[in-house]
């Protein structure tokens, strides 16, 4: 019987937010499971974990550096703290069981499980895995990947799990009209979400204040979420005397509520963000960022590729790109309703209860080896 599960997830939305969407899966299958995170005491998951009503243990932050540097040298003996630490959290919490979602946490959560006999479970949000999940597969044949073709040993096809208010998300008329009024938009009209992830995204947000006069002469209502730091500089740069409504936030609190708001998306293609909108079946139109080895490319190709989306270098994204290319997306309701259909298709809404049937076999398969934890 599954006892204790210790999910290792920090840093970023895209490590937490699965650790949080499987957690609740397993505690709706079973509230009597212990279910510990553990994280870092400066990632998100400091706030966001206690919050959703979860206990949170944290290691020290080990990052692997990418390229050789002095930092390398500090790495092993931080990492030995690390792997310590993580070690104590599962003794203590007498884990049957160790799922990583890749990032800092995960390496020595994988490195204390495999000391102490405890299986490993890994999920992998991305189509190319981080260093952290490319250890963690080598060290179990759980593997859990969101992307066909991930190049990871044992993967199996789930996609990323999510919250039951994604996955549960009204989107009838009737919610959408109730969503609107709560941004105070217009009932009736073509409706964009603009968002740049948490910080916002200054090439998105110069390329709507260009582009909002086009918009809104043509109809279309815009909900902006230009990130914190940057609302002043875009509420600046708007013209004034818009002749549609054009909401400005520097963030969004709750996010469902924005997706039942609206018809379009214009965003990057993180792979929570992705998922999510795939989820609630609303198609977008992606802008990857520049950095990195492209995996938000990647995160957006397999639904653009099935025509859910559109897809722009951030390079290209210019005011007259948006009056080109998305302003008649947005003018054709028959073209949104068939992306939006395209985009659905995309989703997996399974995910989570595929990666709790996962772990409740990695802890079976322990015990069909007659393996005990010490502190059993």
């Amino acid at each position: 019987m599954l006892k204790s599960v210790l999910l290792a997830g920090g840093g970023t939305a895209g490590h937490v937010e699965p650790a949080l969407a499987v957690a609740d899966a397993l505690r709706a299958a079973d509230p009597r499971i212990r279910l510990t995170l553990l994280g870092t005491e400066t990632g998100m998951e400091a706030r966001v974990v206690p919050a959703r009503g979860y206990e949170l243990a944290t290691v020290p932050k080990v990052p692997l550096p990418r390229r050789p540097s002095r930092q390398v040298l500090t790495v092993p003996g931080r990492l030995a703290g690390a792997i310590s630490r993580a070690g104590a959290v599962i003794t203590e919490t007498r884990a049957d069981v160790v799922i990583g979602f890749g990032g800092y946490v995960s390496v020595p959560a994988y490195l204390a499980a495999r000391r102490r006999g405890v299986p490993i479970v890994v999920h992998e949000a991305n189509p190319l895995p981080g260093v952290a999940n490319r250890l963690g597969a080598r060290l179990t044949s759980h593997v859990a990947v969101s992307y066909p073709g991930t190049p990871l040993r044992h993967g199996r096809l789930t996609g990323i799990p999510l919250r039951e208010e994604i996955l549960t998300l009204d989107r009838s008329p009737a919610a959408m009209r109730a969503a609107r009024a709560r941004y105070r938009l217009d009932p009736h009209r073509p409706t964009l979400l603009v968002f740049g992830g948490s910080q916002g995204a200054r090439s998105l947000n110069q390329a709507m204040a260009g582009a909002a006069r086009a918009l809104t002469q043509s109809g279309v209502q815009v909900l902006h979420a230009t990130g914190p730091k940057n609302f002043d500089e875009v509420a600046a740069a708007l013209p004034s005397g818009l002749p549609a409504p054009y909401v400005l936030v520097p963030y969004l609190d709750h996010i469902p509520s924005a997706y039942a708001a609206v018809d379009l998306v214009l965003c990057r293609s993180g792979a929570m963000t992705c998922a999510e909108l795939a989820a609630v079946g609303l198609p977008a139109v992606y802008v990857p960022l520049p950095h990195g080895n492209g995996e938000q490319r990647r995160n957006a190709l397999p639904t653009v590729e099935a025509g859910g989306g559109l897809l722009v270098d951030d390079a290209e994204l210019s005011a007259d790109w948006i009056a080109r290319e998305v302003l008649p997306v947005l003018t054709m309701p028959e073209r949104l309703a068939k992306m939006g259909a395209a985009c659905a298709g995309m989703g997996h809404p399974q995910a989570a209860q595929t990666i709790v049937a996962m772990i409740r076999e990695a802890a079976a398969s322990r015990r069909r080896a007659g393996g005990r934890h010490a502190a059993h």
